[in-house]
Parts: structure tokens; sequence; C-alpha cells
């Protein structure tokens, strides 16, 4: 009498193909987001690679102060004040920071880093696509060493979403809803142009107003519009800057850069000081020559608007073209 086959004696019957095989393993990888480990001693983290990326540390020049930003004391006070307190394990709250481009919001976080980073201070940016795997570097700081005296700010740059943009869920429960979303290593500072992250439709007013809405409980849409925004304890407001401010920002950062000048000639016994004195001014005097003046505030027209990134991009175009033609003169 012959015996019933038993299959767990030919398991090879049932093996996959290898090329199956492959493309298992190679779905199962984009669909699962490596181990992420964290070291204490990187001041700062980049997010690359999308949903199965990981963490790319960064060199970061410190080269920006907070007493290099000027015309934005009051939100740059608040600011370091709600930092200083995290940084002390004290209550302190996530940040959004709002208003017009070129204002400051990035350079604020450099500058940040810079301050504190001996204090304990480091900074992991994400892009806002990448929103789904926040749960997961949370994680991975929770995880660190309880005597770990770092503390991370998430830092989103140019935050917003269309109403058709899901990632926002995951933001909100980090920032206030999960059970475990109180922590005191971890703070959201992001920055965007927009106060309530994701789009008001006038239409969405005027389907409500005249009845002409699905749904039963409309005002329910305009408050999840809101609701993301709202779960950012501090918001700091940023506005256009009047013209005297612009060209105090003007002659500030002329005045470091014809510093590091003349510290770099000082050097070099090839070179004349009155041939290195790119911007024709003298560090301690508060006014702009007349040609300078005129060609910052022209800068600034054809630009659309005054702000501290485009009296930085001036200086960078006034001193670049002020070298290149002393360079020029001395070769003629």
């Amino acid at each position: 009498m012959s015996q019933p086959s038993n299959s767990s004696q030919n398991p090879a019957n049932y093996a996959l193909p290898d090329h199956l095989l492959d493309l298992l393993s190679q779905y199962l990888q984009a669909q699962v987001t490596p181990t992420i480990e964290i070291d204490p001693t990187q001041l700062a983290y980049r997010w690359v690679g999308g949903h199965n990326g990981h963490l790319e540390p960064l060199v970061v020049n410190l080269f920006l102060s907070l007493d290099d930003l000027h015309g934005i004391d009051t939100q740059k006070s608040k600011l370091v004040q709600n930092t200083r307190q995290f940084l002390k394990g004290y209550p302190a709250n996530h940040v959004l920071m709002t208003g017009t481009r070129g204002a400051g919001k990035s350079s604020l976080i450099r500058a940040l880093l810079q301050a504190y980073h001996n204090q304990g201070l480091r900074i992991i940016e994400i892009a806002r696509d990448d929103l789904k795997v926040l749960d997961k570097i949370r994680a991975a700081i929770k995880a660190l060493p309880a005597d770990c005296k770092c503390r991370y700010v998430v830092y989103c740059d140019d935050l917003a979403f269309n109403g058709q943009d899901e990632s926002y869920r995951t933001l909100k429960s980090v920032l206030d809803g999960a059970l475990d979303s109180e922590q005191d290593k971890l703070l959201v500072y992001a920055t965007s142009n927009r106060r309530h992250l994701l789009p008001q439709l006038m239409k969405d007013n005027v389907n409500i107003y005249n009845g002409q809405t699905d749904e039963v409980n409309p005002y329910e849409t305009i408050d999840e519009t809101v609701s993301l925004s709202d779960r950012f304890g501090l918001w700091l407001s940023f506005h256009p800057m009047d013209q005297t401010t612009y060209l105090q920002i003007v002659h500030h950062y002329l005045s470091i850069q014809q510093t590091h000048t003349i510290d770099a000639a000082n050097d070099d016994s090839n070179l004349e000081t009155q041939d290195v004195e790119i911007a024709n001014i003298e560090v301690t005097n508060k006014a702009l020559p007349d040609n300078i003046r005129a060609a910052a505030l022209r800068w600034a027209a054809e630009r659309g608007g005054r702000s501290g990134r485009v009296a930085y991009q001036f200086s960078r175009y006034w001193i670049g073209q002020s070298k290149l033609a002393a360079e020029d003169s001395l070769n003629v």
C-alpha cells in the first residue's frame, strides 16, 4: 500500500522561480524604510531618497550668525527664546514661520544652529513630500540614549499642501494628536508663504452660504484647512521691509565682505589695500555712498521688492563685479 506523499519532504516543488523572487525582493525593499540611525555628534542631516531613503549627513557652513540678521528682531527674539527653552528641557512649542519671501525665515534656522550647536541643538531637514517618514525619524530620536543631551529640530522649508495631498496628516499626528506626540527631544520648525498651509477656496464659502454643498456639516471642511497650522504653538509672521532697513542690510553685508577681503589682502604682498577695498566704504560708516545706494535700490526694484535675500544677492553682485574690475585693472 503506497504511502501518501508528504509535501514537506519536497519543498523544492513550492519554490518560486528566481526572477519572481528578485521582483518580490525589489518590491519589499521599495515598501520598507531602512532602519534610521542618528549620530548625536553630527550637527545636521537631510532626508534624501523618498520613502525608502536615508538621512544624509550635511557639512554645515556656520558663517551666518543671529547678529547678521537685521529687520526681524521681534521674530528672532521669540524664536531664540523658544529654542533656549527647548535646549534646557523646558516646555517649548513647534514653530510656523510665514510671510513674505526672502525675509529671513530659512536664515534664522541656519543662524540658530551656529549659535546653539555647542548646547546640543541639531537640525534634520526634510522635504514636504517626505513627511511620511517623520514617524520613523521621531522613533530614531526617541531611541537615543537617555543621557544624550542633544535636542532635534526637524526643519521643513516652504511647507504647503494642496487639497489632494494626504501627507499633512502625518505631520498633524506628530505635532499634536498621536498618543506619544509629546517629546522633549523633538520640535518641528517650518517655513511657509501660506499662513494656513492648506488652500482655502472662496467657492467653499459660497457653496455654504448658498446651500449648494453636498456635505451635511460643511463647516468641518473649513475647520480641516486650518487644523494643521493650529497645531504649531508659535506663529511668527514676516512682513516686507522698508527702504531704510533694506539699505542697512546691504551696508552690513558689504561691510562684512570688505573686512574679510582686507584681512585676506594683509596676507598677500602682491596686492595693495586700495585695490581690494571693493565696496569703497568704511566699515564704521553708516551711510552708503550714493552710487551704491542707487544701485541697491535699482536692484530691489528690478526684483519687485525689498528683503534680506535681495540685499544679500545685491551684495554678492556688487562685491563680485568690484573684485573683477580691480583684478582687470591690475592686468592692464
